[in-house]
């Protein structure tokens, strides 16, 4: 078969590598390296190339790397076309591939670096707007709880601009959300630091390779310029195992114009050699011309003086193959001006000097420089691309500094006006490029496109050679713009500036470069520094001050110092005022300063804002998320779910804006569709932790306890080091009556972050509920010492207080609680029912109708402020509430039991048999619903009945206290008065007062009211010293009293008695043991019965006004 002709790529190739002369020692030594297998001692695995511009470091590895591929080695080109240590290694990757070895593995790591980089910058800005945390705390507590970003070297946009400790709260912030936010720790790593996580899957690369080749050989070109960020790496890899192990055959080698850095290179002389480049010797460089066909001693005396020794400059007049000093002209003339003069082709001479003025040339560039025929492109593009000061990249060629500089300096010095226009021109020509790039492109989304930086970049270059003065201030200001996208990105365009400072001979420019790049070379503070710098010297305009005190604002905003972020955005948007920025730089300013005003808890603030913002630029995804955020923080559920949903009809995939709309829609009771957003943001973003510990507290509110608690394990095996994960989880079993489980979990919370108020308080809650009082009072009193005003451990607290009898306690602690957070309504209500529980029934009002006002549909509060107005003895208002409270809660057994005893108290009876034997069925207050209902019968006089419920105790075994009171008076009512003596025996062993009452009237029933006397007198004294209230006091003395027949104060009590309001219950029993008194032998009924019928009359008086 035929062989395939070489191509024009590599003929030339071919024809510069066999015209290579010198350096022979330096390529020997390279060869005898790889000569050497990797375990011999005096094999070399790095080589360091370094000298002065000119002196052929570049050619030198060019020749080495083809003399490593001679030997089947597999070898990688880096030069300073890549900005980061990711970017290194993806044109480790690509050079490979070019080979025929694809790295698939670790570019897909790569590619999901870049997804997720972008992701991560969502995030960043989602911390923002922080979401709410896992406890019922204040939403500033808990965002002073979360932390953030700007500790990951290289990583651009999250560069903090605050100090050390600010970035390692940031940094924490930063890994908990896109912890939320990832599927697993492993994408959190890779965002957080890239080289850390890509490195090991290179070398794995590497490895995997190395066996099918003898050798891998990197070679990093122009290290001067990369070094900075390369250096630190290279050393790790080679020198550590922090990545893993990097094959044995792999040789580094590294150019640039400086040696190596002794600190840090200095120990490992042993395995590196350094090659130092100076000028060539005069016999290399008369061996270079006599190769060449310059053989004239005068002519290779002149070249000799014209380029000391340069490699670069020696091979570029040999170039021309000058015969004679006519030749050569005026002896002060440079060696490119040589070059030029002795190029005999004027078209080619303009070529040369017209390709000099862009950075780097592809076929685009080379006809938007070159005025000449298209038909004549290609010859003269081939022709550029064989000359010796011209570096062919592949896609793209560059000249070498030295030679570039000197002809720019040639065209700007000949005619500063056509040095002027040509840049112009080329400005034009990018611009309408940029142009083109951005077609379809929002304008505030232009920096995300790889094409239309690099154009940019480019068009801002030309403009700034051709008018340094005028333009310096709009290309500071994109740094600015640079910067807000990416610390990398800056770097290059600080690295332009001093090129365009260079070559226009602009000191100015010349040192803003140099300043720029000195800044942004410090990985952890580089944006702070240069928003620093630019704001210190003269140089930005308003309009590029306004921004740059925006992008310190954003930073400081990250960095958690919200108060100095709100002064930054203050200054930016009042320099806005007199400037002209763009809508979008100007909605990021009112954006970024909404979403600090929001951090401040100063919603009203924020919205204004962010009303501004979105006036600006309409239908941005990232503004609408921040005013739904807003609008959710604030409380305003509806208004942030109508602007989530504007945010998802510009992106429907966004599961930020999903997931925080779910949460919505769960506080507005809307479960279902709240449960379909949490489903698909999961779908969209597996590991979105948030999603999925919020979707936990959805099903878990749904009663899906087992599909919440697989959400929850989920979490936790998503981040086992979360703290937050681990309280909400602990939480959960709290609330699932898992108090055991809920103390374990919640108590790895605490071992992962000791200070974790909300997991103190709710591992307090577990451990009172298993009744173990003093350790959960030890959980709560921590929570409170580290935040003085968390309402929510204050009032479980005071629960605490309650059960250990602490009264004072328990409403010191409820009323700090209320003060710290008056909107939180359980804590209202508690205190209502500690005034409630103290018969303080006015004094529990207002803060039971707070609550209600709060959650009108609370039925504990209804229950209580029912409760209340029964004791204050309104039952208007009493039935009212209470119906209402049984209205949400049919089952709710201590409202029907109020609802019961109000209903007895205005003698509706039916109403209260049937609350009762509700109450009954429910278990509530069994034995006292049992003894209400007994004695509501027999005071209505339905003795079958009541009789037939004593019966039904007894088949039921109820203990014999059980019903003691209305047994006795049922054994009176039957006449079985030995069986009434006997129960009321056994009442007087357990309760002397109360057996003295029920003896008194069983001993005057069946044996006079006179033998009954000394019992009255007995229950007489023992009325002095019972603790009674006082209607009940009265009701006591005024039946004894008529016992007596001691009229006057039975009179004076009865009246007292009457002329109050009295329950219709304490009447009935009144009129019951007054009818009981009447019956007894020997009572004196005459006296006895008109008092009866007064009784009677005003309980009967009392049923009839309440009657329903």
């Amino acid at each position: 078969m035929a062989q395939a002709r070489p191509s024009m790529q590599e003929l030339i190739g071919r024809r510069r590598r066999s015209g290579f002369v010198g350096r022979s020692d330096e390529r020997a030594a390279f060869r005898e390296n790889l000569d050497l297998p990797p375990e011999d001692e005096r094999h070399r695995f790095l080589f360091h190339i370094h000298g002065n511009a000119g002196v052929g470091k570049t050619f030198l590895v060019r020749e080495l790397e083809q003399i490593a591929r001679e030997r089947g080695a597999l070898t990688v080109y880096v030069d300073e076309g890549v900005g980061s240590v990711p970017e290194a290694m993806a044109v480790v990757s690509r050079e490979c591939a070019r080979q025929g070895t694809e790295f698939k593995k670790f570019d897909r790591a790569l590619a999901s670096y870049r997804e997720r980089r972008h992701e991560a910058e969502a995030v960043a800005a989602g911390l923002d707007s922080a979401q709410d945390g896992p406890s019922p705390v204040t939403a500033t507590v808990a965002r002073a709880g979360l932390a953030g970003l700007g500790l990951i070297p290289g990583a651009g946009p999250f560069v903090g601009a605050v100090d050390a400790a600010q970035l390692a709260q940031y940094a924490d912030r930063l890994r908990r959300g896109l912890s939320a936010r990832f599927s697993s720790q492993d994408d959190v790593q890779l965002v957080l630091s890239p080289e850390r996580a890509l490195t090991p899957r290179l070398l794995d690369e590497l490895t995997d390779v190395a066996s099918a080749v003898p050798w891998i050989i990197l070679f990093f070109d122009t290290y001067e310029r990369t070094g900075p960020f390369l250096d630190g790496w290279l050393h790790g890899m080679m020198t550590t195992d922090d990545y893993g192990a990097l094959p044995a055959n792999v040789v580094v080698v590294t150019a640039g114009q400086h040696p190596f850095d002794r600190a840090r290179w200095g120990g490992f002389a042993d395995f590196m050699t350094e090659i130092p480049l100076g000028p060539f010797t005069e016999a290399e460089a008369r061996g270079l011309l006599t190769e060449r066909g310059v053989v004239a001693e005068p002519v290779v005396t002149e070249v000799l003086r014209l380029t000391g020794g340069l490699p670069l400059l020696v091979s570029t007049l040999a170039e021309q193959q000058p015969a004679d000093l006519e030749d050569i002209g005026d002896p002060s003339a440079t060696a490119v001006e040589r070059f030029l003069k002795w190029e005999q082709d004027p078209v080619r001479r303009a070529v040369a000097l017209a390709c000099a003025l862009p950075r780097g040339l592809d076929m685009d560039v080379f006809r938007a420089a070159v005025d000449s025929p298209d038909e004549e492109a290609d010859s003269l593009f081939a022709w550029l691309r064989g000359l010796p000061f011209v570096d062919d990249r592949g896609d793209r060629l560059r000249y070498h500094d030295l030679v570039r500089e000197t002809m720019l300096r040639l065209l700007r010095r000949r005619s500063p006006q056509g040095w002027k226009e040509r840049h112009e021109r080329l400005a034009t020509v990018y611009g309408r490029w940029c142009e083109e790039a951005a077609d379809g492109i929002r304008p505030a989304y232009t920096w995300e496109h790889e094409r239309w930086r690099e154009l940019r970049l480019e068009q801002a270059y030309h403009l700034v050679c051709a008018r340094p003065r005028t333009e310096v201030a709009q290309t500071l200001m994109s740094v600015v713009e640079a910067c807000w996208w990416d610390q990398v990105d800056g770097r290059r365009w600080a690295r332009m500036l001093e090129e365009a400072g260079t070559v226009a001979d602009d000191a100015d420019l010349r040192d803003w470069g140099r300043r720029l790049r000195d800044a942004l070379a410090d990985d952890q503070h580089g944006v702070s520094r240069t928003v620093d710098l630019l704001l210190s010297r003269p140089g930005l305009d308003v309009s590029g001050r306004a921004l740059a005190h925006g992008l310190r604002g954003r930073q400081l905003r990250r960095g958690g110092e919200h108060r100095r972020a709100l002064a930054e955005y203050d200054r930016a948007v009042a320099l806005s005022e007199r400037a002209s920025l763009p809508e979008m730089h100007l909605a990021s300013l009112y954006f970024g300063r909404g979403v600090t005003c929001q951090m401040l808890d100063d919603f009203p603030a924020a919205m204004a804002d962010l009303d501004r913002a979105d006036a600006l630029c309409p239908d941005d995804a990232e503004i609408l998320y921040g005013r739904g955020e807003t609008h959710r923080l604030a409380g305003r559920l509806e208004e942030a779910v109508t602007e989530f949903d504007r945010a998802l009809a510009v992106d429907p995939a966004d599961p930020d804006s999903l997931s925080s709309r779910a949460a919505c829609l769960h506080a507005l009771g809307r479960l279902d569709e709240a449960l379909a957003d949490f489903d698909r943001a999961l779908g969209l973003a597996q590991g979105f932790l948030w999603a999925l510990v919020r979707r936990a507290r959805l099903r878990r509110d749904r009663g899906e306890w087992e599909e919440a608690f697989a959400d929850l394990d989920r979490a936790v095996t998503l981040a086992p080091e979360s703290a937050w994960v681990a309280s909400e989880r602990g939480d959960a079993y709290r609330l699932a009556g898992r108090f055991e489980e809920a103390v374990t979990e919640l108590g790895r919370a605490l071992e992962l972050k000791l200070d974790y108020a909300s997991a103190l308080a709710g591992r307090g809650v577990a451990l009172r509920e298993l009744g173990r009082i003093e350790e959960a009072l030890a959980d709560f009193d921590r929570a409170v010492e580290l935040i003085p005003e968390y309402a929510w451990a204050l009032g479980h607290r005071a629960i605490c207080k309650q059960q250990l009898q602490d009264s004072e306690g328990e409403l010191t602690d409820l009323r700090r609680a209320v003060a710290a957070d008056p909107d939180l309504g359980w804590i209202h209500t508690a205190l209502g029912d500690a005034h409630w529980r103290a018969d303080q029934y006015r004094e529990a009002l207002p803060f039971l109708q707070r609550a209600l006002e709060l959650g009108p549909d609370d039925a504990w509060a209804l229950a209580l402020l029912g409760a209340a107005y029964r004791g204050l003895g309104n039952y208007p208002e009493a039935f009212r509430c209470l119906d209402r409270a049984v209205a949400l809660d049919s089952g709710y057994g201590w409202a029907l039991s109020q609802r019961a005893m109000a209903a007895m108290a205005v003698g509706r009876t039916e109403r209260a048999l049937a609350d009762l034997d509700r109450c009954i069925a429910l278990e509530t207050r069994v034995d006292w619903a049992r003894e209400q209902a007994v004695d509501l019968l027999m005071r209505c006089g339905r003795w079958p009945e009541a009789m037939e419920r004593l019966a039904e105790a007894d088949r039921l075994g109820l203990p014999e206290e059980a019903l003691e009171a209305q047994r006795a008076e049922a054994y009176r009512h039957a006449r079985q008065w030995a069986a009434a003596r006997r129960q009321a025996e056994r009442i007087r062993v357990r309760s002397p007062a109360a057996g003295i009452f029920e003896l008194a009237l069983t001993v005057g029933g069946s044996d006079g009211a006179s033998a009954a006397r000394s019992l009255w007198r007995e229950a007489e004294r023992w009325l002095q010293s019972v603790d009674l209230e006082a209607s009940d006091r009265a009701l006591t003395r005024c039946l004894v009293s008529c016992a007596l027949g001691d009229w006057r104060i039975a009179d004076a009590t009865l009246t007292h008695l009457l002329a109050e309001e009295q329950d219709w219950d304490d009447l009935a029993l009144l009129a019951s043991v007054l009818t009981e008194l009447m019956a007894a032998p020997g009572a004196d009924r005459a006296r006895m019965a008109p008092r009866l019928a007064a009784v009677e009359a005003a309980r009967d008086a009392v049923q009839a006004r309440y009657a329903e």
